[in-house]
């Protein structure tokens, strides 16, 4: 999993660097030195891809390929504020799958040294666009499967994909974050989202309730009761102390379960990230 969200984040800072110069970078506001330094982080997702890689062909493992990929971005700055949401899934994936390298103590230290390297990443770029670098206490973690149905959003094909649960797709139509992250999305201010109900693997009661679990800092899930406004599209409020990356998933459960009962059982669909800050 790893591997694949570094071959993801490669491309992407890659495409960052190669497709604006640094006359580009700078009419957009950025600080002098940004377009180079979003080489040196591309250099950085590239040893990261290199050294994982070697890990697993010494352990006797296929690394998996890299893929096609599509982002949407079309100047500098909408670049970097897609950079930010990406390494906030690449951040939270870390976080969330450390539990699971526990018996490979060479590949545990490979990913807890990428880890605190992508959230200075984060941080440099957060604060190119004048958002805080530091947002937050706490990152939130992500679940494997989770961390790999957000990637999904930016994959075209691949050769070779990862036997990880696809989960039906769930999609933030508003608000989006402005440019510059400011201000913070307050408590209270309602949150949209489109789904597909034919795509859910399970029978779900037209008229039963339906919640969103707000994935979200140290404080794990927080169960909202959404508000339907048409089929397949529900609202529901942002949670007081919710802040920093958030990542919503729908689920017929008002409350109770953690990240990982989530995952293994009650999502319909889902995640969709939401920046807050």
């Amino acid at each position: 999993m790893a591997l694949y969200l570094e071959h993801l984040e490669l491309n992407l800072y890659t495409g960052g660097f190669e497709n604006f110069t640094d006359a580009e970078y700078t009419a957009a506001g950025f600080p002098p030195g940004f377009h180079d330094n979003v080489g040196v982080i591309a250099d950085h997702e590239k040893t990261h891809a290199d050294t994982i890689s070697t890990i697993l062909t010494n352990a006797g493992k296929t690394p998996v390929p890299t893929c096609t990929y599509k982002f949407n971005y079309t100047d500098p700055v909408s670049f970097v504020d897609l950079a930010n949401m990406i390494t906030s899934k690449g951040i939270g994936a870390y976080l969330g799958g450390g539990a699971l390298l526990t018996d490979d103590p060479e590949l545990l230290t490979a990913a807890s040294s990428i880890l605190t390297v992508e959230a200075r990443h984060d941080a440099y770029l957060r604060a190119g666009v004048g958002a805080s670098p530091f947002p937050t206490a706490f990152d939130t973690a992500l679940t494997s499967v989770f961390a790999y149905n957000i990637a999904q959003i930016f994959i075209v094909s691949c050769p070779q994909q990862l036997p990880i649960t696809m989960l039906p797709k769930l999609t933030l139509v508003s608000p989006m974050p402005p440019p510059n992250l400011q201000p913070p999305t307050p408590a209270g201010t309602p949150l949209k989202f489109v789904f597909d109900p034919s795509t859910f693997y399970v029978q779900v009661d037209p008229n039963a309730p339906l919640y969103i679990g707000l994935i979200n800092l140290v404080t794990n899930v927080t169960f909202i009761e959404t508000t339907s406004c048409g089929s397949g599209c529900v609202t529901a409020p942002v949670p007081q102390g919710a802040a920093g990356a958030a990542f919503a998933v729908l689920t017929t459960f008002s409350g109770g379960w953690n990240e990982n009962q989530l995952t293994e059982y009650g999502a319909l669909a889902g995640p969709a990230e939401v920046v807050l800050s």
